[in-house]
């Protein structure tokens, strides 16, 4: 039967977004910060991005049956609010909130939602609102867009949800079955993000930072065991230095920190700045290997043996974007296939709330093979934003697109990339993109300081053929979404050492024709001119800022940096 699912997701906390199933196949999906230009949209609703997948649909509210939010109600009899009360115990307000209000962070997001779809134009008097556990929705988003057929073990790892911050079940026949759960404060993601505070980055958003960092250090100078403990099937995070809650937290300049004054006097100061630099880069290499490490433990406890019969796992949550971890997955012997969803924070449970209903009603949905899910430009409308843009662009409508962008980035240039539908997800995949020849020395250097104004450590990724992925990666393992790291063949390591990390590894996308020919054919271009059929790709943005969306958008980028080309389908723009 006919079954139209639009899932929403924000307003608690960050990065709201919405997607659109029609019949199992996932038409539309973005994320708002995309649109009002607020990096993760902290407490916003996806009021832009809805009525945008809506309006690409081409649909009306009275034709969805179904509004999937991955938030729900969690009765006293299970154990995740009685965890919360016993373990934060040193604040009674909030354990006894836990224990005697504690859905009302449920009840605030669904009068939110109400308020975003009456602006929508929905009756909410009628709307069919189904609310899905915020970790089965990372589990669906997973596991459901795996296209595994077989028993696939799940895995999901982030802050928290509702109060479970880490699940562990198994999928099989399309249904998804609960082993276990963690709950808060016993959050091994929530410890990364702790730390990520106290090494000078915004918690939610400079995790991938840390992971940037830790291969400057070394895991081993400091012993980080005391902060995290998982025996006898249990984690248990120490939350005298981290995860804390109230009086305990560190307090700073009237901000308060998910680490305790306990760290500081263990760790010394909170690193300021920009410098990644000693001690800093050790505490970030030792809670690295804290995290793997235990991640790994807790997988092998409760899926290993699942693994040993199947081999398939689909991983979710934002722990599912570390891909140190994820390397080390994909090289355990008992695992065939790993399948990480490419949005793996909380914008991609939008997917997994709407999946998981669209499964529940009888429509299963398809493998998600590509994050290509948002809007896309005419020239036409490029066009028109260059000529009311304040800046007056030089452009150019040009032929050959793939031959002459190729040309630019052999000779040395830099190009901002803006091509077809937008990304869904943290990464750039080569729908909005910065990209440069990985063979020519100080590229990265240049993005970095001239053009991204990021940290100088901070590592760039490959995008390649998948002709030349199991050469210089050693590996047919699918990689099309950025979400593994491999170690970079010796003979690679000098072709293109502008993507080659500190460590020796590559983040890399593989990519397959069918998916984005023009990305493709440009590659096979650069294959032509320099031997190499790779790409260095980062995120078309600025520091600090979301990843463009718009034509516009592009425009004011490229006007607030060194870039001198910025080709839009097929205008290019130039200084």
């Amino acid at each position: 039967m006919p079954l139209t699912v639009l899932g929403l997701s924000g307003s608690l906390s960050h990065d709201p977004s919405a997607a659109l199933y029609i019949d199992g196949r996932l038409v539309a999906a973005a994320e708002e910060e995309r649109f009002i230009r607020d990096k993760h949209a902290k407490g916003r609703m996806p009021y832009e991005a809805a009525k945008f997948c809506l309006d690409f649909a081409g649909i009306r509210p009275a034709d969805v049956d179904a509004v999937a939010i991955p938030f729900a109600p969690i009765s006293l009899l299970e154990p995740a609010r009685w965890h919360y009360a016993k373990r934060y115990w040193y604040a009674p307000d909030r354990a006894l909130d836990a224990l005697l209000n504690g859905n009302r962070r449920y009840r605030r997001y669904r009068g939110r939602v109400l308020e975003c779809l009456g602006q929508l134009g929905f009756d909410t008097g009628k709307v069919g609102l189904v609310p899905v556990e915020h970790h089965l929705a990372h589990a669906s988003s997973a596991y459901h867009c795996s296209g595994f057929t077989e028993k696939t073990a799940i895995l999901g790892i982030d802050g928290k949800g509702e109060y479970a911050t880490t699940f562990f079940g198994y999928g099989e026949n399309g249904s998804i079955h609960k082993i276990k759960e963690f709950y808060d404060p016993d959050s091994l993601g929530g410890l990364y993000g702790a730390i990520t505070e106290y090494l000078g980055f915004e918690m939610l958003d400079g995790e991938y930072k840390v992971m940037g960092m830790a291969p400057y250090g070394d895991p081993h100078r400091y012993d980080f065991s005391r902060l995290a403990k998982f025996e006898h099937g249990e984690l248990t995070i120490d939350t005298g230095y981290a995860n804390v809650i109230g009086l305990r937290r560190y307090k700073e300049a009237g901000k308060g920190y998910y680490f305790s004054p306990k760290l500081i006097g263990w760790l010394g100061p909170r690193r300021q700045g920009d410098i990644a630099d000693d001690p800093y880069i050790h505490y970030a290499a030792s809670m690295q290997k804290l995290f793997e490490d235990i991640a790994l433990q807790m997988m092998d406890y409760y899926l290993g043996d699942v693994l040993r019969e199947t081999g398939r796992l689909a991983f979710a949550g934002g722990g599912a974007l570390n891909v140190k971890l994820n390397q080390r997955i994909i090289a355990r012997p008992d695992v065939k296939e790993l399948f990480v969803q490419p949005a793996s924070g909380d914008s991609g449970t939008a997917i997994g709330a709407a999946s998981y209903v669209s499964v529940q009603r009888g429509v299963p949905v398809e493998k998600m093979e590509h994050v290509y899910l948002g809007p896309a430009y005419s020239n036409e409308e490029v066009i028109a934003a260059c000529a009311r843009h304040p800046s007056k662009p030089a452009w150019q409508q040009i032929d050959q697109v793939p031959q002459r962008i190729a040309r630019l980035l052999a000779d040395g240039q830099p190009v901002a990339w803006f091509q077809g539908r937008m990304e869904f997800g943290p990464r750039a995949l080569g729908g909005r993109s910065i990209l440069g020849c990985p063979s020519v020395p100080g590229v990265a250097d240049r993005i970095n300081a001239q053009i991204k104004f990021r940290e100088r450590w901070r590592p760039f990724c490959p995008s390649m053929l998948d002709t030349v992925g199991p050469q210089m990666l050693g590996s047919t393992h699918p990689a099309p979404f950025m979400t593994f790291t491999f170690r970079v063949a010796e003979a690679w390591k000098a072709r293109v050492p502008e993507v080659v990390h500190e460590d020796g590894t590559s983040r890399a996308q593989v990519l397959r024709r069918e998916f984005n020919p023009r990305y493709y054919d440009l590659m096979l271009e650069m294959e032509k001119l320099t031997g190499n059929g790779v790409v260095l790709n980062t995120s078309l943005n600025r520091r600090g800022e979301p990843m463009i969306c718009s034509p516009t958008d592009a425009l004011n980028m490229f006007f607030g940096s060194d870039l001198r080309y910025l080709i839009m389908e097929d205008v290019l723009v130039t200084k």
